[in-house]
Formats: C-alpha cells, structure tokens, sequence
C-alpha cells in the first residue's frame, strides 16, 4: 500500500507501539516526565554502541548513541541484553508514493507482547539530542511522548517530518520521535524487508495494507565489539532544531 504525503503527520502519528489489534495502550499519565538528554560537545565524538540484530533476512547493525540519547539507548540494550527482542518480527511496512525510491520505513519489534515490554521510557525529542531522521536512522515507535516501550522504525530514506519541530503550529508535530542510532551495515537487508509482500486485510485504520503478510523474524539483537578504528562507521547526524 502506498501512503500519499497528504496529512503525513497524521501518518506517522500512528507509528504505534502495539500494532496488534485490540492490544491496551500504556496509560499516558503513568509515564513520566520527559528527560532532556545532554548534548556532547560539539568537537568531542558521542560514545557509541555497537549492536548487531540477526534477522531470517540477514544481519542488520547499529551505532546507538549513548552520549546523546541515553535513555533511549539503555532502554534498547536491555531488551537486548535480556533476550526480549528474541522470537519478534518486522511487522510493518510504510511505503510512502512521494521522493525518491524507496521511501518509507520499516517497523518491528514486541508489539506489547506480554512478558516482554517494559516500562514505558521518557522521550527525548531530536531537538535535544541532535539525532536527526535520516536514511538508516532507528528511531523508537510510540503512541503519545513518553509511551515508547519495545518497538522502532528504521528510515529507508530521510524523514525530517519525523523530526522534532518546537515551533510547529500543530501541536502534535512538536515532540518528533526519539531517534537514537544509525545503521552501519545491513541497509540491504532492511530494503529486502521493505520489499517484502504486504497483506490487504490485516491492521486496522491507517495500519490496513501496510502489515506484512509473513513477519519477518527477528532471531536475537547482541551488543556486538565496537572496532577500535571503525571508519565505515556512520555517526549521527547532528542538527539543532
């Protein structure tokens, strides 16, 4: 299913934790109060962690941003460390008809799955961290700021509509999503889940047509070595809204 670009904020309003139909929202006033991530120096490069997730496809890996998005970088660790990522799926696909091909994102992880989301986590809006929406970002899914658990979108292309916009007059587009890392290899293996077949019936409103019809398994995520001189490595974008 291809999305237009016509109320796109509306679109990615709906990048939802719990894609599973019928699945109970986090209550929003239990969450707490957004945290605002410290900014590294602007000559000193962020500490990064590396993480590799295998998936049937093949392997994808990350650099998360511990310096700048450490909340949401810890978060991601633990569901690795702890195997909770393990036996999940890429579920969803966003093809969006407007860009450059391909554009859109895919999204995976828990679905609120009992036994593996945790607490919900603060939001730490790209204003803030300098982590911009750009192609092979990973960035967390949520409902409202601050209800972002065990599930992400990696871009395909850049989304800077995904970006944090404190001056936007629509309220809704001002917190953006948490990005917190870029993919250093694998970017094959994301167009490979990008392309796969699509399913006409499952989801629910703007989720109809965009579910895949066969998840593809995510099979474990791993902290894996950083190299000690990674110069293929992609470090985070940074721009202050």
């Amino acid at each position: 299913m291809k999305i237009r670009s016509v109320d796109l904020l509306a679109l990615f309003a709906v990048l939802t934790l719990l894609a599973t139909p019928g699945a109970a929202q986090p209550p929003v006033e239990a969450v707490a109060e957004p945290a605002v991530a410290p900014v590294a120096d602007a000559e000193a490069p962020p500490e990064l962690v590396r993480v590799a997730m295998e998936t049937a496809l093949g392997t994808i890996t990350f650099d998360l941003d511990k310096t700048n998005a450490p909340i949401t970088t810890a978060n991601f660790l633990r569901y690795a460390k702890e195997g909770r990522f393990n036996g999940t799926t890429f579920y969803r696909v966003m093809r969006l008809d407007w860009g450059t091909p391909p554009n859109g994102l895919v999204q995976g992880g828990t679905q609120g799955q009992p036994g593996r989301n945790l607490e919900p986590i603060a939001h730490e809006p790209t204003s803030e961290t300098g982590i911009v929406h750009k192609a092979g970002t990973i960035s967390m899914a949520r409902f409202a700021p601050g209800t972002a658990a065990g599930d992400f979108t990696i871009m395909l292309s850049p989304q800077p509509g995904l970006d944090a916009q404190p001056d936007a007059h629509d309220p809704a587009a001002r917190p953006g999503f948490a990005a917190f890392g870029h993919v250093v290899s694998g970017m094959d293996v994301i167009r490979a889940i990008y392309d796969v077949p699509l399913s006409l019936t499952k989801g629910e409103g703007y989720m109809r047509g965009q579910m895949i019809e066969d998840p593809v398994k995510i099979v474990n995520v791993r902290q894996a070595p950083m190299p000690r001189a990674d110069t293929d490595s992609i470090e985070p974008a940074k721009s202050k809204q």
